[in-house]
């Protein structure tokens, strides 16, 4: 898989509808065990609530899907944040809405709506990103080719990890793997063949709007 849609962080966010407090809870998580622990966490910081209500999706091809309707009528409340992960295919992530009753009855449709927004504020919060898969370009050249490289690196929109300055320059270079082979012949060819040039490493890197972030 060279890239799928996750959360950055930690995020929280609250919702109220007709006096009854949603209080949606987003947490990127590696495991199954991670998200019970989360799930739990919530559950012992809100021991008073009426409600709280987990979903989560873990797995390179959605293997773990959880959710509880934590007494809600069935079908309102974790089925509808579980649809919502699936539709938006946000995986490894975790959430919890929590709910405080304010007296009034919502209806199927409106317990659907609530814990839905609930837990896309949450997921807001945490930040939407994109897992991508990277290759970790080395390369090594003469000090008369910097200018030239660096100008066709920068120029294509690579990101530059290291420039060490030894009897050679030694660039490291973080490439979408999509993209590694051609830059490979790129650089090649501009070189003449003078470039030393391989994939040293090869690993899942955080984009933001189709952008590499920032270590």
């Amino acid at each position: 898989m060279k890239r799928y849609k996750t959360i950055l962080q930690y995020g929280e966010a609250e919702h109220i509808v007709e006096k009854s407090r949603f209080i949606g809870y987003a947490k990127p998580v590696a495991n199954e065990e991670e998200a019970l622990a989360f799930i739990e966490s919530i559950k012992t910081k809100h021991k008073s609530a009426t409600h709280n209500v987990p979903a989560y999706m873990i797995g390179e091809k959605d293997d773990i899907q959880r959710y509880s309707d934590d007494g809600e009528p069935a079908g309102t409340a974790g089925v509808p944040i579980l649809d919502m992960l699936k539709k938006e295919e946000i995986k490894n992530t975790a959430i919890v809405v929590t709910r405080y009753f304010g007296g009034i009855k919502l209806g199927t449709g409106g317990l659907v709506r609530a814990y839905t927004a609930a837990a896309k504020l949450a997921l807001q919060e945490a930040k939407m990103i994109e897992k991508a898969l990277y290759d970790v370009v080395g390369i090594k050249i003469d000090y008369t080719l910097l200018g030239k490289v660096q100008n066709e690196l920068m120029g294509k929109g690579y990101t530059i990890k290291d420039t060490i300055f030894e009897d050679k320059v030694n660039l490291s270079v973080y490439v979408a793997v999509e993209h590694s082979k051609q830059m490979i012949h790129n650089i090649t060819n501009l070189t003449n063949g003078k470039a030393d040039i391989h994939v040293v490493d090869t690993l899942y890197l955080n984009e933001y709007h189709g952008r590499l972030m920032k270590e």
